[in-house]
């Protein structure tokens, strides 16, 4: 019984050791060898190739706005002197030449009635010299009765004398105009925003402090608009505008542009500005807005698609395809439609460039 297990056993063992080397062969089949050149062949990618076209490009910008009144002017008086009385305060709708408040002035009343005085007093100094000049002129007739030395004296010194009362009738008027200062009337319809006296304070003429009041007219408002320098001359002036109110959902108005600077400021913007009724006063000054300006490019222009345009942190650029690779042209971009951007760089229209581009595509790419 021994000796046939043993048999046995070696009988195994002859059947295992090729069943074990097949499977070691198998396994060894499947696996690819390593690439150890550092080359792996690459899979050759398709590209979506299209055109730059051209043509006109109109489309819209939308700019923040702020209202602003129509018309604005802080009130200083002309002369030193203190508040009498206050006819308005703020938040009170005024008319064109309404009474807003008089002012009181000693010096000048005294000023008045001294600059009165001198006037009456050359007056009566000039009748004397003209009843003199008369009565010589009429003496003369006769003959030998009176000199001409003295006839002439007589005239000149009733000119003199008329020419001194001429000049205190006009000091006279100056004061008075002087005292016409003392009462401030509105120099337009508005309201008062701002009341910084009251009765029997002291008012000077200097215009670094306060004013006295502070008057708007905010029946018509202007609405004001900072245009960039590269929309400046792309705004359809004839087109009117739509304007939005962030403080009045659902208010949209339609306007056409009143006027425009003409002129870029500092910030390299031109202001635009849009004449807006305000019967109600529901607006106020200070509230903004968002204004769509309608635009349209003042010739035909290079347009590309929109996913086209490869941006990041140091240029914008798009991919020309030329002699079948890829040519990276920087651009400056212009007015955006919804699926298409006005372009400008060294580019001519039925330039082929790739459509869908990353900034993986480098320079040189083989484009299929």
């Amino acid at each position: 019984m021994k000796t046939q297990y043993k048999l046995s056993g070696l009988t195994q063992g002859k059947y295992w050791l090729p069943a074990f080397l097949l499977l070691l062969s198998a396994c060894a089949g499947k696996e690819k060898p390593n690439d150890l050149s550092g080359k792996a062949k690459q899979t050759d990618k398709k590209y979506d190739i299209g055109v730059i076209t051209q043509k006109g490009l109109a489309s819209e910008v939308r700019l923040p706005a702020e209202l602003k009144p129509f018309e604005e002017v802080a009130i200083y008086p002309k002369v030193n002197g203190f508040v009498k009385n206050l006819y308005v305060d703020r938040g009170s709708k005024v008319k064109k030449g309404q009474l807003l408040l008089t002012l009181e002035a000693p010096e000048i009343e005294a000023q008045l009635q001294a600059a009165q005085s001198q006037y009456l007093q050359s007056m009566e100094v000039y009748r004397a010299s003209e009843d003199k000049y008369k009565r010589l002129k009429d003496a003369s007739k006769e003959a030998g009765a009176v000199s001409q030395l003295d006839l002439d004296n007589a005239l000149s010194k009733m000119k003199a004398d008329q020419a001194t009362a001429n000049g205190q009738r006009s000091n006279v008027n100056s004061v008075k105009t002087m005292q016409s200062y003392l009462t401030i009337r509105a120099p337009f319809d508005g309201v008062i925003v701002q009341r910084n006296v009251s009765a029997g304070a002291l008012s000077g003429t200097s215009k670094t402090g306060q004013p006295l009041l502070l008057i708007q007219h905010l029946q018509k408002l202007r609405l004001e608009v900072q245009i960039p320098e590269a929309y400046v001359d792309k705004v359809d002036l004839k087109a009117p505008v739509s304007i939005s109110f962030t403080a009045i959902p659902g208010l949209n108005l339609q306007k056409m542009i009143s006027r425009s600077a003409n002129s870029l400021g500092g910030t390299r913007t031109e202001a635009i500005e849009v004449d807006v009724q305000n019967d109600d006063l529901k607006l106020k000054p200070g509230m903004y807005g968002e204004v769509k300006i309608p635009l349209l490019s003042a010739s035909k222009s290079l347009l590309v698609p929109n996913d086209a345009i490869v941006r990041s942190t140091e240029r914008q650029f798009i991919i020309k395809v030329v002699q079948g690779k890829a040519l990276l042209t920087d651009i400056k971009e212009g007015l955006a439609g919804t699926d298409s951007t006005e372009v400008f760089g060294n580019l001519k229209p039925g330039d082929q460039i790739v459509i869908h581009a990353t900034d993986d595509i480098k320079q040189g790419t083989k484009m299929n």
